[in-house]
Protein backbone atom coordinates (compact mmCIF):
# COMPACT_ATOMS: atom_id res chain seq x y z
CA UNK A 1 0.00 0.00 0.00
CA UNK A 2 0.49 3.33 -0.67
CA UNK A 3 0.10 6.50 1.45
CA UNK A 4 0.05 9.99 0.68
CA UNK A 5 -0.67 12.12 2.93
CA UNK A 6 -0.72 15.87 1.33
CA UNK A 7 -1.55 19.28 2.92
CA UNK A 8 -3.82 21.64 1.26
CA UNK A 9 -3.06 24.58 -1.18
CA UNK A 10 -2.41 27.90 -0.17
CA UNK A 11 -5.00 28.91 2.01
CA UNK A 12 -7.53 32.13 2.99
CA UNK A 13 -8.08 30.95 6.98
CA UNK A 14 -10.57 33.26 7.44
CA UNK A 15 -12.54 31.92 5.26
CA UNK A 16 -11.59 28.65 5.33
CA UNK A 17 -11.04 28.68 1.32
CA UNK A 18 -8.14 28.44 -0.84
CA UNK A 19 -6.47 31.50 -2.88
CA UNK A 20 -6.75 31.88 -6.69
CA UNK A 21 -3.10 30.25 -6.58
CA UNK A 22 -4.19 27.44 -4.00
CA UNK A 23 -6.66 26.67 -6.77
CA UNK A 24 -4.09 26.76 -9.49
CA UNK A 25 -2.06 24.65 -7.05
CA UNK A 26 -4.76 21.87 -6.79
CA UNK A 27 -4.99 21.38 -10.34
CA UNK A 28 -1.77 21.10 -10.32
CA UNK A 29 -1.42 18.12 -8.34
CA UNK A 30 -4.89 16.56 -9.81
CA UNK A 31 -2.62 15.96 -13.05
CA UNK A 32 0.30 14.69 -10.44
CA UNK A 33 -2.27 12.03 -9.12
CA UNK A 34 -3.85 11.03 -12.11
CA UNK A 35 -0.45 9.97 -13.51
CA UNK A 36 -0.45 6.98 -11.72
CA UNK A 37 -3.51 6.85 -10.27
CA UNK A 38 -5.23 7.00 -6.36
CA UNK A 39 -7.81 4.30 -5.14
CA UNK A 40 -9.47 5.94 -2.52
CA UNK A 41 -9.40 9.60 -1.32
CA UNK A 42 -10.28 10.59 2.45
CA UNK A 43 -9.73 14.28 3.69
CA UNK A 44 -10.43 16.76 6.96
CA UNK A 45 -13.76 18.25 7.01
CA UNK A 46 -11.83 21.23 6.98
CA UNK A 47 -13.15 23.08 3.48
CA UNK A 48 -9.69 24.17 2.60
CA UNK A 49 -8.56 20.46 2.56
CA UNK A 50 -11.55 19.67 0.73
CA UNK A 51 -11.22 22.06 -2.23
CA UNK A 52 -7.57 21.24 -2.57
CA UNK A 53 -8.97 17.16 -3.07
CA UNK A 54 -11.74 17.85 -5.25
CA UNK A 55 -9.94 18.64 -8.66
CA UNK A 56 -8.31 15.13 -7.88
CA UNK A 57 -11.50 13.63 -7.00
CA UNK A 58 -12.79 14.72 -10.16
CA UNK A 59 -10.44 13.50 -12.29
CA UNK A 60 -9.77 10.01 -11.07
CA UNK A 61 -13.85 10.16 -10.59
CA UNK A 62 -13.61 9.22 -6.61
CA UNK A 63 -15.60 10.39 -3.81
CA UNK A 64 -14.09 12.13 -1.02
CA UNK A 65 -14.14 10.37 2.00
CA UNK A 66 -14.77 12.95 5.10
CA UNK A 67 -12.25 11.97 8.45
CA UNK A 68 -13.34 14.46 11.34
CA UNK A 69 -9.81 13.08 13.24
CA UNK A 70 -8.13 14.83 10.22
CA UNK A 71 -9.15 17.91 10.72
CA UNK A 72 -6.35 21.17 12.24
CA UNK A 73 -9.30 22.88 14.38
CA UNK A 74 -8.44 19.98 17.21
CA UNK A 75 -4.46 19.67 16.71
CA UNK A 76 -4.82 23.86 16.81
CA UNK A 77 -6.47 23.09 20.35
CA UNK A 78 -4.47 20.89 21.73
CA UNK A 79 -0.71 22.45 20.37
CA UNK A 80 -1.22 26.30 20.02
CA UNK A 81 -0.15 28.80 22.97
CA UNK A 82 0.44 32.34 23.49
CA UNK A 83 3.61 33.61 22.08
CA UNK A 84 5.58 36.55 23.19
CA UNK A 85 3.15 39.29 21.49
CA UNK A 86 -0.03 37.55 23.30
CA UNK A 87 -1.13 35.69 19.65
CA UNK A 88 -1.75 32.24 19.19
CA UNK A 89 0.58 30.00 17.60
CA UNK A 90 2.10 26.25 17.52
CA UNK A 91 3.80 25.77 20.54
CA UNK A 92 6.37 23.66 18.37
CA UNK A 93 6.89 27.12 16.81
CA UNK A 94 7.75 28.56 19.51
CA UNK A 95 10.75 26.32 20.36
CA UNK A 96 11.69 26.04 17.29
CA UNK A 97 14.98 23.97 17.40
CA UNK A 98 14.92 24.11 21.32
CA UNK A 99 13.38 20.76 21.40
CA UNK A 100 16.95 19.35 20.12
CA UNK A 101 17.90 20.63 23.64
CA UNK A 102 17.28 17.39 25.63
CA UNK A 103 18.80 14.24 25.62
CA UNK A 104 16.73 11.05 25.99
CA UNK A 105 13.52 12.70 27.32
CA UNK A 106 13.32 13.61 22.88
CA UNK A 107 12.19 10.03 22.88
CA UNK A 108 10.91 9.17 26.28
CA UNK A 109 8.62 11.44 28.10
CA UNK A 110 8.86 14.14 25.00
CA UNK A 111 5.98 16.59 26.84
CA UNK A 112 7.82 16.46 29.35
CA UNK A 113 10.56 18.63 27.81
CA UNK A 114 10.90 22.21 29.23
CA UNK A 115 9.47 24.14 26.13
CA UNK A 116 6.59 21.02 25.54
CA UNK A 117 5.48 21.30 29.16
CA UNK A 118 4.32 25.29 27.71
CA UNK A 119 1.61 23.27 26.15
CA UNK A 120 -0.47 21.24 28.86
CA UNK A 121 -2.96 19.61 25.91
CA UNK A 122 -0.15 18.38 23.92
CA UNK A 123 0.44 14.91 25.38
CA UNK A 124 -3.47 14.38 24.92
CA UNK A 125 -3.16 15.71 21.20
CA UNK A 126 -0.79 13.80 20.67
CA UNK A 127 -2.68 10.50 22.06
CA UNK A 128 -5.57 11.77 20.26
CA UNK A 129 -3.81 11.68 16.75
CA UNK A 130 -2.11 8.39 17.28
CA UNK A 131 -5.35 6.58 18.22
CA UNK A 132 -7.10 7.95 15.17
CA UNK A 133 -4.20 7.21 12.83
CA UNK A 134 -4.18 3.23 14.68
CA UNK A 135 -7.98 3.30 13.93
CA UNK A 136 -7.86 4.40 10.02
CA UNK A 137 -4.43 2.48 8.88
CA UNK A 138 -6.57 -0.69 10.93
CA UNK A 139 -9.44 0.43 8.48
CA UNK A 140 -7.08 0.20 5.36
CA UNK A 141 -5.41 -3.31 6.55
CA UNK A 142 -2.61 -2.55 8.97
CA UNK A 143 -3.24 -2.80 12.44
CA UNK A 144 -0.36 -1.22 14.76
CA UNK A 145 1.93 -3.18 17.44
CA UNK A 146 4.64 -1.09 19.13
CA UNK A 147 6.46 0.47 15.78
CA UNK A 148 5.32 -2.01 13.65
CA UNK A 149 2.36 -3.07 11.69
CA UNK A 150 0.75 -6.45 11.04
CA UNK A 151 -0.89 -7.26 7.61
CA UNK A 152 -4.27 -7.96 8.46
CA UNK A 153 -5.05 -10.12 4.95
CA UNK A 154 -2.92 -13.35 3.75
CA UNK A 155 0.26 -12.07 2.50
CA UNK A 156 -1.21 -14.07 -1.03
CA UNK A 157 -3.59 -11.14 -1.18
CA UNK A 158 -1.37 -7.66 -0.51
CA UNK A 159 -2.71 -4.41 -0.20
CA UNK A 160 -2.03 -2.56 -3.74
CA UNK A 161 -3.93 0.51 -2.85
CA UNK A 162 -3.07 3.96 -3.24
CA UNK A 163 -4.51 6.44 -0.81
CA UNK A 164 -4.41 9.60 -0.58
CA UNK A 165 -4.77 11.64 2.73
CA UNK A 166 -5.89 15.20 2.48
CA UNK A 167 -4.90 16.99 5.36
CA UNK A 168 -2.82 19.60 7.09
CA UNK A 169 0.43 21.25 8.44
CA UNK A 170 0.25 20.68 12.48
CA UNK A 171 -1.74 17.17 12.15
CA UNK A 172 0.16 16.38 8.95
CA UNK A 173 3.59 16.26 11.17
CA UNK A 174 2.15 14.96 13.75
CA UNK A 175 0.44 12.23 12.29
CA UNK A 176 3.89 11.25 9.94
CA UNK A 177 5.61 11.58 13.54
CA UNK A 178 4.01 8.52 14.40
CA UNK A 179 3.54 6.56 11.64
CA UNK A 180 7.02 6.50 10.95
CA UNK A 181 8.02 6.33 15.00
CA UNK A 182 9.93 9.35 15.14
CA UNK A 183 9.73 11.16 18.67
CA UNK A 184 7.56 14.10 17.68
CA UNK A 185 9.97 17.00 19.51
CA UNK A 186 12.36 15.75 16.91
CA UNK A 187 9.68 15.73 13.79
CA UNK A 188 8.17 19.26 14.45
CA UNK A 189 11.44 20.70 15.46
CA UNK A 190 13.46 19.05 11.94
CA UNK A 191 10.67 18.51 9.10
CA UNK A 192 7.85 20.38 7.81
CA UNK A 193 5.49 20.67 4.49
CA UNK A 194 4.35 22.83 1.85
CA UNK A 195 1.22 23.85 0.53
CA UNK A 196 -0.05 20.40 -1.20
CA UNK A 197 3.37 18.62 -0.58
CA UNK A 198 3.28 15.28 -1.10
CA UNK A 199 4.86 12.82 1.09
CA UNK A 200 4.09 9.08 -0.07
CA UNK A 201 4.68 5.99 2.56
CA UNK A 202 4.75 2.96 1.61
CA UNK A 203 3.23 -0.21 3.61
CA UNK A 204 5.25 -2.77 1.86
CA UNK A 205 3.56 -6.42 1.76
CA UNK A 206 6.73 -9.17 2.82
CA UNK A 207 5.65 -12.43 3.59
CA UNK A 208 5.43 -12.51 7.16
CA UNK A 209 3.19 -9.45 6.74
CA UNK A 210 5.12 -7.38 9.27
CA UNK A 211 5.70 -4.23 8.05
CA UNK A 212 6.73 -0.29 8.62
CA UNK A 213 6.08 2.74 6.83
CA UNK A 214 8.67 3.83 4.93
CA UNK A 215 8.90 7.64 3.35
CA UNK A 216 9.67 7.41 -0.36
CA UNK A 217 9.32 11.46 -0.84
CA UNK A 218 8.32 14.01 1.78
CA UNK A 219 6.43 16.78 0.55
CA UNK A 220 7.13 16.68 -2.94
CA UNK A 221 6.43 19.43 -4.96
CA UNK A 222 6.97 18.45 -8.54
CA UNK A 223 3.61 18.96 -9.39
CA UNK A 224 4.06 22.77 -8.54
CA UNK A 225 7.46 22.59 -10.78
CA UNK A 226 6.02 20.75 -13.84
CA UNK A 227 2.94 23.66 -13.90
CA UNK A 228 5.11 26.57 -13.35
CA UNK A 229 3.96 28.02 -10.20
CA UNK A 230 6.00 29.62 -7.64
CA UNK A 231 8.11 27.29 -5.84
CA UNK A 232 8.15 28.58 -2.44
CA UNK A 233 7.40 27.23 1.43
CA UNK A 234 4.60 29.09 2.45
CA UNK A 235 4.64 32.21 0.25
CA UNK A 236 8.07 33.09 1.94
CA UNK A 237 11.15 30.52 1.17
CA UNK A 238 11.72 30.33 -2.27
CA UNK A 239 12.66 26.67 -2.95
Amino acid sequence: MLLYIIRHGDPIYETDSLTSRGARQAEALSRRLALNGIDEIYSSPLKRAVLTAKPAADVLKLEINIEEWMSEDNAWKDFSVKNEKGNNEWFFSCAGSAFLEGGDILRQDWYNHKEAANCLTAKKGYERIQAASDEFIQRLGYKREGNIYKALAPSAAPNKKRIAAFCHHGLGTSWLSHLLSIPPLLFWASFNISHTGVSILEFANSEDGITSPKCLVHSDLSHIYEARLPMEYNNGIKI
